[in-house]
């Protein structure tokens, strides 16, 4: 991204190195913790701040939408402002922006300033990677990839469990409190031990910046709004999506008829590895983050479970992940990556199947068990799909597509989020007006429903009781055609394996862990 500092790579010895280390992993983990710590938050802020079900995973989308499109500014911004002083731009943006959302008192406030923190944060994961190479010396970047990788899943292990304790003890608020005291830390080391590159000119495409910000943020207005709009009957749907297509056409031919002043040259898709695996990774944010914002939803909201119990729910499958992710950092020399990318599918496919018989009733092991398969699949299918992504690209074009791998899968979790919560809301809509059709006054099975809860039809609680029952159900079977979605999205990752050529059977352990993380 940079050119080295001179001597930065062994400056200052074993202290130095790790001095330096604890710095840019603590702004790495925040970054990751602030995709996940508030999925279990967002029912409690649902409630706070006035929202419904599909309007609140705008904090979610908002956040990657904003991260996905400022990232390919990192390498600018760097070479600009210098390496130091962007990182430390970035980390005090994205402190200010936290404390901001903690005080936000409405729906528009919050998703403001969570775009706000995704334009600062979106470079703290790349420029982690970046100064951790030029710090270590070349026979020790192995281990410092490995360690970097640590912390990258670190914070999507911890942000469930962490967010749902946060929310029970104190409140939802504090969920972005806590980034202050460790992007303070994280601010105060990079200023004393990081050390700066050298300022040097280069132009960016702000054209093609324009077109990618109207395409990708189009698509999630879209999505975002469309059931609540009643989608194209709405003219700004309308508009949203004539705009969103404007874009990416328009970028697209900018960049093939400019592409050595383009922001990423589109001609990188034309080797089939790898626009193979940005497909499958785009798809592959759908199965992950749908379900992770899906479950804590329908834990809270319908089985009545408090907020630490469902972090503590959803944790295993990070756990699984990380186990999955380790062993095939051993296998990946031996076996075939599209081998392993189509098992963890299929694994994948399973633990999301699974959900798809999740009722009112489930007790917690049925919850868990799919969460685990499901994780230990997602494992298995993220290092070898990063690895076949970059086996066959020239080096030359590395760093650039490691751009726009990065890009792929934060637009395609932001908008798998917003497909899953929006086949959600649409369902549970349907569901609504078939089960109301079968309540009748001439319907034998409503009054024993009734008689087992000891009202009567002449009570004037049986209204209530009948909406209450009628909304759990519809909003259920709402959840549930969204894991059937997710499902079926697994599935049809299978046959685009088959489009993937055979990778550099030589990979290196740390080399597979290096391309997962990039």
């Amino acid at each position: 991204m940079t050119s080295n500092p001179a001597g930065a790579s062994g400056n200052g010895g074993t202290s130095h190195r790790f001095l330096i280390s604890l710095a840019v992993m603590s702004a790495t983990v925040l970054q990751a913790l602030d995709t996940t710590i508030v999925n279990v938050a967002l029912p409690h802020m649902q409630g706070q701040l006035g929202a419904t079900p599909d309007q609140i995973s705008w904090v979610l989308t908002s956040y990657l939408v904003a991260s996905g499109v400022c990232m390919p500014l990192t390498g600018y911004f760097a070479d600009r402002l210098g390496q130091k002083n962007f990182l430390l731009l970035s980390i005090l943006g994205f402190v200010v922006s936290s404390a901001l959302c903690g005080l936000s008192t409405n729906l528009a406030e919050i998703v403001l300033f969570r775009l706000t923190q995704g334009v600062f944060g979106a470079a703290l994961v790349p420029m982690s990677q970046s100064i951790m190479v030029q710090t270590f010396p070349a026979e020790e970047r192995g281990r410092a990839m490995a360690i970097w990788g640590i912390g990258v899943m670190v914070g999507p292990i911890l942000g469930p469990t962490l967010g749902g304790y946060i929310t029970e003890v104190v409140n939802w608020r504090w969920t972005f409190y806590i980034n202050l005291p460790v992007g303070i830390l994280s601010l105060f080391l990079a200023w004393r031990m990081v050390p700066d590159t050298p300022r040097r000119e280069r132009s960016m495409d702000w054209l093609g910046m324009v077109l990618m910000s109207c395409a990708v943020g189009g698509l999630q207005f879209v999505l975002d709004r469309g059931t609540e709009a009643d989608w194209f009957s709405s003219w700004a749907i309308r508009l949203a999506a004539v705009l969103s297509a404007i874009g990416l056409l328009g970028f697209l031919y900018h960049g093939l008829t400019r592409p050595h002043k383009a922001m990423f040259d589109p001609r990188i898709f034309h080797d089939r590895n790898f626009a193979t695996a940005s497909l499958l990774l785009a798809v592959f944010g759908l199965g992950m983050y749908g379900a992770m914002v899906l479950q804590p939803m329908m834990l809270e909201t319908l089985l009545n479970y408090p907020t630490s119990t469902t972090g503590l729910i959803m944790a295993p499958r990070g756990v699984a992940s990380m186990i999955s992710m380790m062993l095939v950092g051993k296998l990946i020399t031996r076996i075939q990556p599209r081998a392993l990318i189509a098992f963890g599918i299929v694994l994948s496919a399973i633990g999301s199947h699974a959900m798809t018989m999740y009722s009112l009733d489930i007790d917690k092991w049925w919850l868990i068990w799919p969460v685990i398969v499901q994780g230990f699949g997602l494992g298995m299918i993220f290092v070898p799909l990063s690895t076949v992504a970059f086996s066959t690209l020239p080096k030359e074009q590395s760093a650039e597509a490691a751009g726009v791998y990065s890009l792929m899968r934060t637009v395609g979790s932001s908008v798998g989020i917003s497909i899953a919560t929006t086949v959600m809301t649409r369902y549970m809509q349907v569901t609504w007006n078939q089960l109301g059709g079968h309540i009748s006054l001439y319907n034998p099975a409503l009054n024993s429903y009734l008689k087992g809860l000891h009202v009567t039809l002449a009570d004037p609680t049986a209204i209530a009781v009948l909406a209450q029952s009628l909304a759990n159900q519809a909003q259920m079977l709402g959840v549930l055609d969204a894991f059937k979605l997710i499902s079926w999205s697994f599935i049809a990752m299978l046959p685009m394996v088959l489009m993937i050529g055979r990778a550099k059977q030589h990979t290196t352990k740390e080399e597979a862990m290096a391309a997962a993380i990039e």
